[in-house]
């Protein structure tokens, strides 16, 4: 069996083990695994419609997932990428509420400054990582409340509706700043053009760049790669505001193409689902996309087993937690076999 087959067979594995711990739960309960599964994949593809909200699902977490990628290379958890996501939104919103601009212009100034604040947010990220030695994850988390309260204020006080604030968010944008959609379908061609534009330039820049290569050796250890000259501290820098930006970008396209407003969970978790997104692809761009439309057809596939099974759809988010497990128990066993291996070899060399 040649190596890149069993990378292959190892790369599934930890689909067929959260599969098997799924399957257990279901006849535990009494449930038919064959019909839950079969009514996941019938509500996320049934029509036209559900495949779009499919397609519409994955452009945050491909662009969030990419961005993570990033940052994971890196050896950073940026956990802020919910802030990072709700700052862009913010600045997008702003653009919208304040420059009567046409289509064209104010879309792409939307975009931009979506970029922009979700970029500040996550080079804010960073500089506490780099200055203030608050560790990436906990500093990420402070700063996801902080833009979550920040976008409740905007949103109940200056920009209120004109008949009183509601968790329904600001008034919906003018129509030049609503994203155009595909027909009567619930998705943005230009949002999964952009998302998936991102996979192929963040591809390029890990593996064609220099920048890319000092991310992945401070990743790897960053002590000696300091000492071999890279210079972490601006590499950590721009690692933690291109991630953010790629977030930022996710927030602008959720007001612009899903909501049309500025909501107060205008976020919707998906920085926390990138995080899974970038694990499972094992930090490797191009396999983000086809994680992503793995995660968005169980999110909108899941609400048909109350319906057909009466059954709780959170048992999608228990088969997307089962895989992420079963991912991190296989990448340790294969660790654990790696340097077993090694050992093996260095006695036999001696």
């Amino acid at each position: 069996m040649g190596p890149r087959v069993k990378d292959i067979l190892l790369g599934l594995l930890p689909i067929l083990l959260a599969l098997l711990f799924t399957t257990g739960i279901l006849l535990a309960v009494g449930a038919s695994p064959w019909e839950a599964y079969r009514s996941i994949l019938e509500g996320a593809f049934e029509s036209p419609e559900k495949v779009a909200d499919v397609v519409a699902a994955c452009v945050p977490l491909i662009l969030c997932g990419v961005g993570m990628c990033i940052t994971f290379i890196a050896g950073q958890w940026n956990v802020g990428i919910e802030g990072q996501i709700i700052l862009g939104a913010i600045f997008a919103t702003w653009a919208a509420r304040n420059l009567p601009w046409p289509r064209v212009p104010i879309l792409t100034t939307m975009l931009l400054l979506g970029m922009l604040g979700g970029a500040l947010w996550g080079f804010l990220a960073g500089l506490l990582k780099v200055y203030g030695k608050v560790h990436e994850i906990f500093g990420g988390l402070g700063l996801n409340y902080a833009a979550q309260g920040l976008a409740i204020w905007l949103i109940f006080n200056p920009w209120k509706p004109a008949d009183g604030a509601t968790m329904s968010g600001t008034d919906p944008f003018p129509d030049p700043a609503w994203m155009p959609r595909l027909g009567h379908l619930r998705v943005a061609p230009l949002a999964v053009i952009l998302a998936l534009l991102s996979v192929v330039v963040v591809y390029f820049l890990l593996r064609g760049t220099r920048w890319g290569l000092e991310l992945k050796a401070l990743g790897k250890n960053f002590r000696s790669a300091f000492l071999l000259g890279v210079p972490s501290t601006p590499r950590l820098l721009t690692a933690f505001a291109a991630c953010g930006a790629l977030a930022g970008l996710a927030g602008a396209i959720r007001c612009s193409a899903r909501y049309g407003r500025m909501i107060p969970e205008i976020s919707g978790g998906q920085g926390y689902l990138s995080l899974l997104v970038a694990l499972l692809a094992g930090y490797r761009p191009q396999w983000v996309p086809l994680i992503a439309l793995f995660f968005a057809a169980l999110g909108v596939g899941s609400p048909r087993l109350e319906l057909d099974l009466h059954l709780d759809s959170s048992l999608g988010g228990v088969l997307e937690a089962s895989v992420v497990l079963a991912v991190m128990l296989v990448g340790g066993l294969r660790a654990l076999l790696a340097r077993r291996r090694a050992q093996v070899g260095m006695e036999e060399a001696a």
